[in-house]
This record gives C-alpha cells, sequence and structure tokens, in this order.
C-alpha cells in the first residue's frame, strides 16, 4: 500500500521540510519520503520509520539501513518533546485562567442571587456576557456595577440590563448609566 499524500505531508511537517540528510530545502530541491528501515528489509510505512530526503540523498542511499538515525532527525525529536512540553504547559495555564474564570462568575451570580432569592444569571448570560466582561474589565469593577444596579433597580429583570449598561459604559469610557427608575 503506497503512502498517502497526507502522511508525506505530516512527515514533511515534523521534519521542517528539509532533507534529514544534506538538510537542503524546497525550491532548490524536490522532497521524497525514505525509510529508516528500508521496505526491502522489512521495514514497514509507519510515519515512525519515515523521514524527509531530496532526490539525490533518498537515490543514494538505496536500501542500505539507517544505523543512526541523521543529526536533523535527532534534532527533529528534541524540538518536538520540546513541543510537547510547553503544549502540556500552556493547557495547564489555559486550564488555571478558565477554572479562574468560573469562579469569578460564580462569584458575581452569588450577589446577584443574594440580592433576588430563587432568581440567577441564565447559563447564557454567564458564558457570553460576563465572560465578555471579564475579559474587558476587572471583577472589582464589575461586582461594584452590579451591586450599584441592584441598589438603584429593584427589578430582578430590569436590573440585568442597567448592569449591563453600567459594564458597557465603563468599558467605553463613557457616561455614567442613568436608570429612568432612581
Amino acid at each position: 500500500m503506497p503512502i498517502t499524500k497526507k502522511v508525506r505531508f505530516e512527515v514533511f511537517k515534523r521534519d521542517g521540510f528539509k532533507c534529514a540528510y544534506c538538510g537542503k530545502s524546497p525550491p532548490q530541491i524536490t522532497l521524497e519520503i525514505d525509510h529508516i528501515d528500508p521496505k526491502s528489509r522489512g521495514g514497514k510505512d509507519d510515519i515512525n520509520n519515515l523521514l524527509t530526503a531530496c532526490f539525490e540523498c533518498n537515490r543514494g542511499k538505496t536500501n542500505i539501513p539507517l544505523t543512526k538515525a541523521p543529526l536533523k532527525l535527532s534534532e527533529n525529536l528534541e524540538i518536538l518533546k520540546e513541543q510537547e512540553d510547553q503544549l502540556k504547559e500552556y493547557r495547564k495555564f489555559v486550564k488555571k485562567i478558565e477554572n479562574r474564570i468560573i469562579k469569578d462568575i460564580e462569584d458575581i451570580n452569588a450577589v446577584y442571587k443574594m440580592a433576588f432569592p430563587g432568581w440567577e444569571f441564565s447559563d447564557k448570560f454567564k458564558q457570553v456576557s460576563l465572560k465578555r466582561f471579564l475579559s474587558l474589565l476587572p471583577k472589582e469593577e464589575i461586582m461594584s456595577s452590579l451591586e450599584l444596579a441592584i441598589a438603584r433597580v429593584k427589578d430582578s429583570d430590569k436590573v440585568i440590563s442597567y448592569f449591563c449598561g453600567i459594564c458597557w459604559h465603563k468599558i467605553k469610557g463613557t457616561k455614567p448609566y442613568e436608570s429612568k427608575e432612581s
């Protein structure tokens, strides 16, 4: 079964679109896929048995097995390991931020629930509006905006609109939001 274009492209990407033997890259050369363990000696078409080679290097090697991976390939392995470690740390960091945002949203929601027992912000409002506000304003500003809205407006539905108005005016740096009910 021939090596698919997708597998070839993945090998080229992994190897930085450079020949693992001589380091040349397109357009000066044409890239091919080479088997580390030659197919004629039982090598498989597995991505871990493939590397990028230019036409000349691949033809010069023929079916001679590699007893040692080319330096470029081993360097790529180290780079891939480092990228994987960085990705793990990045994902941990993103998860930490997501957890903080969830806690901040629940803290803001708790203020609303305390003012209007039996009521709370909808999931959509939390995930869209509160997340947006938290990306643009400090949590303390949002909390004080909600407390101000609760103090000025007694209707649970209208307080949300008033609260959003206060937040957007703070974000835009415009005049404070005034309620028609105050």
